[in-house]
């Protein structure tokens, strides 16, 4: 009996990476009823990290809380939730896992865009939450963020004090736009960390600032215009100044500069998918395998920098277990030779529809047409359970 370990992380705005895993496994099935399919559901930090370790930890309960929407001054709030784990011993009052995309993230926004009004006051209102519950310790997933105000309305949740001149208070529920003038900032007031600290998911390197910083990587995704990029980049470099952490630290760019924020709180940032890797006993469950298949929304050139899908064809590779790629987009750019297969979901559609040359697919490219792109926009898991059966009849 062939065992199959189905790893996808989330497709981010579109089907949680448990569901995921669940559509890849019903369509494999119609294939190879016969397989042994292993479901690990990944995440590395962003959209779906909550999700995966409530099924990863059996007694995990997640505590509903209702925090500032991140869209600034608003009286309207978000329903959300932070996960706290059992007890353990080193962890006696257990963990409180707290999710930025769920608190602050870019998915609350639907189709619009506010980046410089965007802030993360509703993710340290949540953390602020799990501390007032007591919590040992403190798991902070920080992707898919919709904000870049350096993680000042966390901070300020949590009981820093900004300024401006004339030691004026500084309202940082406005975003970015609130980091303008700001002159001063005071962490006497700031809440301290649990006793077992608090471990940050992550899935970016990036500093805070220059070419390869928060703004001008990620300001884009969020709203940002070319003109703006230098603006944001010299603000956050103000910001910077105003604190005793340095702003190249690797991961102070993530999500928005709330890594560096969050450095400044004395958190610990590490590789997302490696934790939850480490969770789930993904390393165990591919060493039994004969393959693996991961996968994301969109695969492009960042997928590399600690995403799922690039961590866990490296874990597979390490245990000489081929691996197999599913995304809704993969940018032609993208790296993909670590991948014995790669499944385009838009661009199998886009073959499939009506005058389409419908060419048979390359040897890196092993599903048929699935259908047009809107229905997989639509329904996707009914695409993600056709690729389950393509990669079946293919790679079986």
């Amino acid at each position: 009996m062939r065992r199959v370990v189905l790893a996808p992380d989330s497709f981010k705005g579109s089907i949680r990476a448990a569901d995921a895993a669940s559509a890849l496994a019903t369509g494999w099935r119609e294939v190879d009823p016969t397989a042994d399919l292993v479901l690990r559901p990944m995440a590395d930090g962003g959209e779906g990290t909550l999700d995966a370790f409530a099924a990863a930890v059996p007694g995990a309960r997640r505590m509903p809380v209702v925090v500032s929407p991140p869209w600034g001054d608003s009286r309207d709030g978000v329903d959300a939730a932070w996960l706290l784990l059992p007890p353990t011993p080193d962890a006696p009052r257990g963990t409180g896992v707290v999710e930025l995309a769920s608190t602050s993230g870019i998915e609350l926004f639907g189709d619009r865009r506010e980046p410089w009004h965007a802030s993360t006051v509703g993710f340290g209102e949540a953390i602020d939450a799990a501390l007032t519950a007591g919590v040992s310790r403190l798991v902070l997933a920080i992707g898919s963020s919709a904000s870049t105000d350096g993680g000042a309305g966390m901070l300020a949740a949590l009981g820093a004090r900004f300024t401006t001149e004339g030691d004026v208070p500084a309202s940082l529920r406005s975003g970015a736009v609130g980091l303008r003038r700001m002159t001063g900032v005071d962490l006497s007031g700031l809440r301290p960390l649990p006793p077992g600290g608090a471990t940050v998911l992550t899935d970016v390197a990036a500093p805070l600032c220059g070419p390869a910083g928060a703004a001008a990587v990620f300001g884009p995704q969020k709203g940002f215009g070319r003109v703006d990029i230098p603006e944001i980049d010299a603000i956050l470099a103000r910001y910077a100044a105003l604190f005793e952490v340095d702003p190249a630290t690797p991961g102070a760019g993530a999500a928005g500069g709330t890594g560096f924020g969050l450095l400044a709180w004395g958190a610990s940032l590490v590789p997302g998918a490696a934790e939850v890797a480490r969770l789930i006993g993904l390393a165990d469950a591919v060493a039994a395998a004969s393959l693996v298949v991961t996968g994301e929304g969109a695969f492009d050139g960042q997928s590399a920098a600690g995403k799922a899908p690039a961590y866990v064809s490296a874990v597979a590779a390490a245990l000489g277990v081929p691996a197999a790629l599913v995304a809704g987009r993969i940018d032609p750019r993208a790296d993909t030779t670590a991948f014995a297969a790669s499944v385009s979901l838009t661009e199998l559609a886009r073959a499939a529809l009506p005058g389409s040359a419908g060419a048979p697919p390359g040897p890196a490219s092993i599903a048929p047409a699935l259908g047009p792109a809107e229905a997989a926009l639509a329904d996707p898991a009914r695409w993600l359970r056709a690729a389950g059966a393509a990669l079946a009849r293919a790679l079986s």
